[in-house]
């Protein structure tokens, strides 16, 4: 199951629960869990983590995308000049790169979103941890994630979570 079915599953029960925990007089929060994962600094450190992995094969892929292009720019101007024999020969060449830069490509695509994947999914679970955390030593009984219709700026804690993740990333940046 998705993230997204699961996000939109926890917002229904959150919705769900709202009336009983405001008759209860309970402590509310907001947090924009978009606004988490675009600006926390493990999601960050988790992109160039990801960006460092894949720069040499990103290199080296771009090498062969401007190498079948040269090819193919040299083989429309000298193409006519060619025999029959040689033409068909840089013909199969061109394809064949063709081919092999597709695969390279798709391979590395899929692999790239496998590996953001993971990343996101790691960086969910620390966020997820650290607001329930704040939510318990904050004494609050609800915490209601975006997207919400409207929420008071007053329940708002996403500006001090992002804070306590920033600490805790430091934290262990510091820590050898």
């Amino acid at each position: 199951m998705g993230q997204h079915a699961t996000a939109a599953r926890r917002f229904a029960f959150a919705l769900a629960l709202l009336p009983f925990a405001v008759q209860a007089q309970g402590k509310l929060g907001y947090v924009d869990m978009k606004r988490l994962l675009d600006n926390a600094p493990q999601v960050q450190a988790g992109r160039e983590r990801l960006q460092r992995e894949f720069a040499t094969r990103d290199t080296a892929l771009k090498q062969e995308e401007t190498r079948l292009a040269d090819l193919k720019r040299v083989f429309e101007r000298d193409g006519a000049l060619l025999s029959k024999a040689d033409a068909d020969t840089r013909k199969r060449e061109i394809d064949a790169l063709e081919r092999s830069v597709k695969r390279t490509r798709d391979e590395l695509r899929g692999e790239l979103k496998s590996r953001s994947d993971q990343e996101l999914d790691k960086s969910w679970q620390e966020i997820n941890n650290t607001v329930v955390d704040y939510a318990r030593e904050q004494g609050l009984d609800l915490v209601v994630p975006s997207p919400v219709v409207f929420a008071d700026p007053r329940i708002d804690i996403t500006d001090r979570v992002l804070e306590r993740l920033r600490r805790e990333f430091q934290t262990r940046q510091a820590t050898p």
